[in-house]
């Protein structure tokens, strides 16, 4: 069973910063992060490719977010910057095997990814 560990969440005030690390126990082929606001369905915002030179990301975090991947150490990062207090939610880390054809960055719908950390809480006061 694939493990995946988010970490550094916290509460932060608007436009402040803020850098999420996924642990993954393996190599995987397609990461990213997804996030969930309370009655929201959940946002894939950043996709990376195998060997993190193919990024993607959602409108909503555009110019905000950096998504890259230490493969060395499997480890995933978010860095997301000028935070406001609709960036609040639980962000999840998000990972797959397969490799599509339109590659791993291409993918942003939660029905891509088999395999999920338990989420980290971030949290925008204004």
């Amino acid at each position: 069973q694939v493990q995946l560990v988010e970490s550094g969440g916290g509460s932060v005030q608007a436009g402040g910063s803020l850098r999420l690390s996924c642990a993954a126990d393996r190599f995987i082929e397609c990461m990213g992060w997804f996030r969930q606001a309370p009655g929201k369905e959940r946002e894939g915002i950043a996709t990376i490719s195998p060997g993190g030179g193919s990024t993607s990301y959602a409108a909503s975090v555009e110019g905000r977010a950096t998504i890259s991947r230490d493969n060395a150490n499997n480890t995933l990062y978010l860095r997301l910057n000028s935070l406001k207090p609709e960036d609040t939610a639980m962000y999840y880390c998000a990972a797959d095997f397969r490799l599509p054809a339109d590659g791993c960055s291409a993918r942003r719908s939660a029905s891509d990814y088999n395999y999920w950390g338990q989420g980290t809480q971030v949290t925008v006061s204004s």
